[in-house]
């Protein structure tokens, strides 16, 4: 089922997210319909609280980037309960954009190299490093799950002259090829 996505503005988005039982019901029709939605709209990842659910849960697919970082050719995973618990100091600047912050790409500076703590799709628990672009679209999603959208890594002047621009996100006056939901 293709699940609408919540757009900047909306509280959702706001919120951090709470971990999940191991019974959290029908968890895999949940997978099944953020890794269709995000295939639909053409992402690189989806948090679940993008789609109205603050848990956290994240899906991330780098293979698009796979041209240019053949290391994220088959790098598609699904983060549970996940928990960023060390980042590096060295900072990388690179061009994002989100499906909840429609037609707006920035630069934005992130840590290369994080450890998280998280569960895969069969609630088997991990603890592993990633780097460089995989790092970045982890660390892109996790923020969903802490209430952070990737504007507000920005500066205080860009995200001054980008405020008409969020705003008309917020009530709704942008092109999208996926159904939104907007903030009341």
């Amino acid at each position: 089922m293709l699940l609408p996505i919540y757009v900047y503005g909306h509280p959702i988005l706001r919120k951090k997210s709470e971990d999940i039982p191991e019974d959290y019901p029908n968890l895999d029709e949940f997978l099944k319909n953020l890794w269709h939605t995000m295939e639909v709209a053409d992402g690189v990842g989806l948090a679940a609280p993008q789609v109205g659910r603050n848990i956290r849960i994240f899906v991330v697919d780098g293979t698009g980037f796979s041209d240019q970082h053949p290391e994220v050719a088959d790098f598609r995973k699904v983060f549970i309960n996940a928990h960023i618990v060390e980042r590096s100091d060295e900072l990388v600047n690179r061009s994002e954009g989100c499906l909840s912050v429609p037609g707006i790409h920035e630069y934005v500076k992130r840590p290369d190299k994080i450890r998280i703590i998280y569960e895969d799709e069969n609630r088997i628990k991990h603890d592993k490093e990633f780097d460089g672009i995989k790092a970045w679209i982890i660390q892109h999603e996790y923020d969903h799950l802490e209430g952070i959208v990737f504007t507000d890594h920005l500066s205080p002047l860009r995200k001054r002259l980008l405020q008409s621009k969020l705003n008309a996100i917020s009530r709704g006056k942008f092109k999208s090829e996926y159904k939104v939901v907007l903030p009341k």
